[in-house]
């Protein structure tokens, strides 16, 4: 899709400034960066297409992909793999064995603590969520996607407003590669991760695609 592609090719325009911009050593970014940027594309383009004269239908898709989609998936979804992951581990290392069976019985449980009580869940076919993320092969990596989408819509929703140097802070972003902590690289485009505000921008961000979708559809 459009939002996909615009995610992937920022991937490339987040190298690009970053050779063009730092000695090679530190041109090897995190991943914890990387996903800033792609989200932080997406969200822009959001921002840009419901601002513009589109069809009530369009920007309903628009809505759903973003709140059915990125935010669940980024914002939920990745956060229980990563909790699933983590649980994995600790078994692994207390040497208990891990079975499919068990690996589906964990993530179910995972996946209804989040749902809450009154959500009705197939927990053999939400249970095998785990098998069908190959990130998980990349250790500690899916927890990025939400720590991602957060500085992605903090730094996003700077330029939005138009506030000033947002877009230059997000360029130096982009420029800075590897050459810093992935925290500190983040605090100096303006975002601190180590605080609640960016994750309570980001929720605020979904209240409103929430709120819109709802304008559209009473």
């Amino acid at each position: 899709s459009m939002i996909t592609l615009a995610h992937e090719l920022v991937h490339s325009k987040h190298s690009h400034h970053t050779l063009k911009n730092q000695h090679f050593i530190y041109t090897d970014y995190s991943l914890f960066v990387a996903e800033v940027a792609s989200n932080f594309h997406q969200a822009m383009m959001r921002g840009h297409l419901l601002k513009t004269d589109i069809d009530r239908n369009f920007k309903l898709a628009l809505i759903e992909e973003a709140v059915g989609g990125n935010f669940f998936r980024y914002f939920f979804q990745m956060p229980t793999l990563a909790r699933f992951e983590l649980e994995t581990h600790q078994r692994a290392e207390r040497g208990e064995p891990l079975t499919a069976d068990s690996m589906i019985a964990l993530m179910a449980d995972l996946f209804a603590e989040g749902f809450g009580p009154n959500f009705d869940m197939d927990r053999e076919r939400v249970g095998m969520t785990w098998a069908t993320f190959g990130h998980l092969f990349a250790d500690y990596y899916v927890y990025s996607y939400a720590t991602g989408i957060s500085g992605a819509n903090a730094l996003a929703g700077g330029i939005l407003r138009g506030e000033p140097n947002a877009v230059e802070n997000y360029l130096g972003f982009l420029k800075a590669g590897g050459s810093d902590y992935s925290l500190n690289v983040l605090r100096k485009a303006g975002v601190d991760l180590t605080t609640p505000q960016p994750v309570e921008e980001t929720f605020a961000v979904m209240e409103g695609y929430i709120d819109q979708m709802e304008e559209l559809l009473g």
